[in-house]
């Protein structure tokens, strides 16, 4: 039976499994075309049902406003080099901050991803053919911007033999040679079923920062990472700092999808015990109402909790925040830098307040 993720208010309508019938029937999507929301996830083993009110956000959701010319500079620059970032696919709420600091993340190999995960807001479908100008426009690009601090992503590209890690190693090169100067982190898929050539590749061909998302807790993973295994994850990141101890490993993860404050510590637990020096934890925010709930929003005390359970544990630098993203100021918390503080309103809601607020709540509702 197919399992549900439920959003508000549950009926049997909106509930029940998805036929088979009806699961056969949806369209095999062509080479190149996009699907996105409903379509994209309709296939998963978690049935998404959609958000028909989106929760207010708390006071401590809030962006810094930024340059418009900035902003449009950038992507100016990137359209013109036929080039993508994470940024903009995934409808990152920081993109106006970041652009605006005349900082990016690449995006590489397209921007149609394999795989459906429910939280992303990449396109799932049939990728092209890999752009064999794209290592070279990226490098130029960086270049042009004198960025001292790039980072490189990519869609999940399991219809490759290598998974893409010797498209990510050409960018590496190109880059040395424009941007001698510049350090690069690469945020790679989990290149299952191809981890020991992507190894190889990004061993010898080798990054600043080598990092990897985890995503979330592994009792979510079959609804919110189809396709992906908690254990590889982790076993990547072991085996890429095993042999290349020199460099920093890095993993970022997602809170407000349903999991626990425990279930957050035992995930710490687990970074730092596959060798883990920089971590990210930030807010689950949905793209939009057919995509995963947003399950609570998490308060900044707890964020802060996170932190200084890190610390203790050892890890290099722990960023964790309502707004804080696997590559927001990657180069800050590469140099030890604190993690921003969150912006907050004028009348700040305490983690009291919050949880009071939300056992009425829940009690009215029953």
């Amino acid at each position: 039976m197919t399992d549900v993720v439920q959003t508000h208010n549950p009926t049997a309508e909106t509930t029940r499994p998805t036929p088979p019938a009806a699961r056969a029937a949806v369209k095999r999507p062509e080479v190149g075309e996009k699907l996105r929301g409903h379509d994209k996830v309709s296939r998963i083993p978690i049935k998404i049902i959609p958000t028909e009110v989106a929760p207010k956000k708390p006071d401590w959701i809030r962006v810094k406003l930024s340059s418009s010319a900035e902003v449009e500079r950038i992507k100016s620059t990137l359209r013109r080099n036929n080039l993508y970032t994470v940024c903009e696919e995934a409808a990152c709420p920081n993109l106006p901050e970041c652009f605006g600091d005349g900082t990016a993340t690449f995006m590489i190999m397209g921007d149609i991803c394999t795989r459906r995960c429910p939280f992303c807001d990449v396109a799932h479908g049939r990728p092209r053919p890999l752009d064999t100008d794209e290592p070279r426009h990226t490098a130029e690009t960086i270049s042009d911007m004198g960025l001292k601090y790039a980072v490189i992503t990519s869609v999940d590209r399991d219809d490759l033999v290598d998974g893409g890690a010797g498209h990510f190693a050409e960018v590496i090169e190109r880059t040395r040679v424009l941007s001698p100067n510049c350090l690069i982190e690469i945020l790679v898929p989990d290149f299952r079923g191809r981890m020991q050539i992507a190894l190889d590749t990004l061993v010898e061909t080798a990054p600043d920062v080598f990092n990897h998302n985890i995503e979330t807790v592994p009792r979510l993973y079959k609804a919110f990472r189809p396709g992906s295994d908690y254990q590889h994850s982790l076993d990547l990141l072991k085996q890429y700092k095993a042999r290349r101890p020199d460099l920093p490993t890095k993993c970022g993860f997602m809170v407000g999808l349903g999991e626990t404050e425990e279930e957050v510590y035992a995930l710490l637990d687990d970074l730092k015990a596959h060798d883990v020096d920089l971590v990210t934890i930030g807010q689950y925010l949905a793209p939009s109402k057919s995509h995963a709930p947003v399950d609570r929003f998490v308060h900044p005390d707890e964020f802060d909790r996170y932190m200084a359970y890190g610390k203790k544990l050892g890890f290099f630098n722990v960023w964790a925040g309502p707004m804080v993203r696997s590559s927001y100021f990657a180069d800050r918390q590469y140099y030890g830098e604190p993690c921003p503080r969150p912006i907050r309103g004028k009348n700040p809601v305490s983690e009291a307040d919050m949880k009071a607020g939300a056992s009425v709540s829940k009690q009215t509702a029953c």
